[in-house]
């Protein structure tokens, strides 16, 4: 498999851990950026554990100049870029009724305008290739809209469609632009729930199980490999059945 370069936001998380970790054991050959701010413990180790393979990289997502010098710092060093990994979210639940504006806007900028900016970014480069691969994380919630998330699952609606718009706008390139939806899956983000929630939410699911990091990253890792080349503009839901 020829080599590639991979830019992954939200790296310091479970699941954007699991994703670098996934293109890093794929190839010898592989770069990848673990996109971070301001934590980046986690990312760091999985960069220590591939020397010369992957390095942690700035960005702040909502701010349309730092992804443009992560960009530029790729090239300098790699000359091309073949797949970002849209997955940096945040969650700031509450009823719409009570929901501070902070609370909607800073959902609504961190889970869908950072990706916005993020494709903007990577498109020109893209397209010069005439290849890419665009892999967009967006929730389940985008598609089942539970109470109390009306910022969130508006964020990742929005994300899907996006998704799908821009599929269309660049599949003549041979870029490929598509969205995971994934449910519940054991990382930090279900260590809010007491065990009562999460009893009750795992009897929701047919397999009656969370999923796995790494059942999601063998997805976004085949959605960015030439095997997928005729795939783009798909939502792909990761929920054990749900729905």
């Amino acid at each position: 498999m020829p080599s590639r370069v991979i830019l992954i936001t939200g790296a310091n998380g479970g699941l954007g851990r699991a994703i670098g970790h996934a293109f890093l054991a794929e190839s010898q050959d592989n770069r990848v950026f673990l996109g971070v701010r301001t934590r980046r413990e986690q990312a760091e180790k999985l960069a220590a554990d591939f020397p010369g393979r992957s390095e942690c990289l700035e960005l702040e997502v909502t701010v349309p100049g730092s992804w443009q010098k992560a960009i530029q710092r790729i090239l300098i060093q790699e000359q091309r870029l073949d797949v970002l990994v849209n997955n940096a979210g945040k969650h700031a639940d509450g009823l719409l009724a009570t929901m501070p504006p902070d609370a909607w806007e800073s959902v609504l900028s961190t889970n869908l305008d950072a990706a916005f900016h993020g494709c903007q970014a990577v498109l020109p480069t893209m397209i010069s290739q005439r290849c890419g691969r665009i892999v967009n994380i967006s929730s389940l919630s985008a598609l089942l809209a539970p109470p109390g998330q009306t910022n969130y699952a508006a964020a990742k609606a929005g994300l899907v469609a996006m998704t799908q718009s821009l599929a269309k706008e660049v599949a003549r390139m041979n870029i490929t632009v598509n969205a995971l939806c994934p449910g519940f899956i054991e990382t930090e983000a279900l260590s809010d729930m007491s065990p009562e929630e999460k009893s009750g939410a795992m009897a929701k699911i047919p397999m009656r199980r969370f999923g796995r990091p790494d059942e999601v990253a063998s997805v976004v890792r085949f959605l960015a490999s030439s095997e997928a080349g005729y795939i783009t503009g798909a939502v792909l839901k990761i929920d054990g059945g749900i729905l």
